[in-house]
């Protein structure tokens, strides 16, 4: 396909924009959804009447603004034809975000199974078992679990540690850190292991999100890394929405 097709990954606390260039993804910049005074770089990296694909789980305020950017826009929804047949049980419940990471695992995968990781706001599984999106996990990521132990106790800090070395804290907000971060990385495994048990050597992992830069998970055969994940997925779909 000749042409260039800006792509939106808007979640909850950042959009991604990339450039399909005859269907190979370029120049991806990262923007903060949250912060409304940022949104303007948006419209600076996107030129006038240029053709948009929308995948967000962002406020309707944000993506009102992004309509008001084009009047060529395809936008990512529970209705949207899929190279996939999506088995989950409540599809018009299901995040945009998850669905294109199953749709982007789906076209790179090269077992029969494949386990998409998104470590963001929350953390997401989402398996895919030969042509099916089967469904997945979703828990609290990093910043979620902070602001839980701040909110509903009534002496422990609201903090933003994003690393700890040792599982052991020595003091109230190393211990925070070390529940939450190695808390995390073994909830991770743990959940990897289970699909492993399930599946095999015939699964693939691929890894991404935000956050994914703060977990190690060694250089095994069967975990790839790919931070616009999602944005692959929303190509892939729009693909299909041009297909239609």
């Amino acid at each position: 396909m000749n042409e260039n097709i800006y792509v939106l990954d808007a979640g909850n606390t950042s959009v991604k924009v990339g450039l399909f260039e005859n269907g190979v993804l370029k120049n991806v910049r990262r923007v903060p959804t949250s912060d409304k005074s940022r949104w303007s770089e948006i419209k600076e990296l996107i030129p006038l009447n240029s053709s948009l694909v929308l995948c967000s789980v962002a406020s309707e305020e944000f993506n009102s603004f992004v309509h008001s950017l084009t009047t060529d826009i395809t936008v990512i929804n529970a209705n949207s034809p899929l190279p996939i047949l999506n088995a989950y049980h409540s599809p018009e419940s299901l995040g945009m975000d998850r669905l294109c990471n199953a749709v982007a695992i789906h076209t790179l995968k090269q077992t029969t199974n494949a386990v998409a990781i998104d470590i963001g706001t929350c953390i997401k599984f989402d398996l895919v078992e030969g042509d099916q999106y089967i469904g997945g996990s979703i828990s609290p990521g990093i910043d979620l679990r902070y602001q839980a132990l701040h909110d509903f106790t009534a002496k422990l800090p609201l903090i933003d540690a994003h690393s700890q070395e040792s599982f052991i804290g020595k003091d109230t907000v190393t211990s925070m850190a070390a529940g939450v971060i190695h808390g995390l990385d073994a909830e991770i495994k743990g959940m990897m292991d289970k699909y492993r048990l399930a599946h095999g050597q015939d699964l693939t992992f691929f890894m991404t999100g935000g956050d994914v830069e703060f977990f190690d998970f060694e250089g095994k055969n069967d975990i790839f890394a790919d931070p616009n994940l999602t944005l692959k997925g929303v190509y892939e779909i729009y693909l299909c929405h041009v297909a239609y």
